[in-house]
């Protein structure tokens, strides 16, 4: 019977260090190894008349990357990547109507030129245009609101084509 419970837990300590040793490198981080650990955010350009707007998606967007904890958000000196924005195009349009062909519903399109930069050489990591839109209820909600929902849906879209590597 002493030999069955050894020849069992030898067996049950092999299993368990099997299944550790595959494990070694394995990480819970959805980009798997990064090729780069640390980016700056530069000032968006606008080449739109909505004055404010691009300085308020650079906060939220340093903010999100802070949030997320992917990367150090460092100065550009001494960053391993740079990302680059342009709102390049900004736009107000009726979204949905109501049986008086009153507008209920306005969209907020904002056209954006995005780039992460490789200090080192000014190559491009990425590069990708991004057009988020923010839809706001005139009810309850503003334009700001409209603007808010759209600079969301961009942050995560910068965010997921920085961080994930599929």
């Amino acid at each position: 019977m002493f030999k069955t419970v050894v020849k069992s837990l030898l067996l049950i300590t092999l299993l368990i260090l099997t299944g550790l040793a595959g494990c070694g490198v394995y990480t819970f981080n959805p980009r798997g190894k990064a090729s780069f650990e640390s980016i700056s955010v530069q000032r968006f350009d606008n080449q739109t008349v909505e004055y404010g707007l691009s300085d308020r998606i650079t906060d939220e967007i340093i903010d999100a990357f802070i949030a997320d904890g992917t990367f150090k958000i460092l100065p550009e000196s001494a960053a391993e990547a740079i990302l680059v924005g342009t709102l390049t195009r900004y736009d107000r349009k009726p979204n949905t109507y109501d049986q008086n062909d009153q507008v209920t519903q306005y969209r907020v399109e904002m056209d954006f030129l995005i780039t992460m930069k490789n200090p080192a050489d000014g190559s491009d990591i990425w590069s990708e245009r991004m057009n988020p839109i923010g839809v706001y209820d005139l009810n309850d909600e503003t334009e700001e609101d409209g603007q808010q929902k759209a600079i969301v849906l961009l942050i995560e879209n910068i965010i997921n084509k920085s961080t994930k590597s599929w």
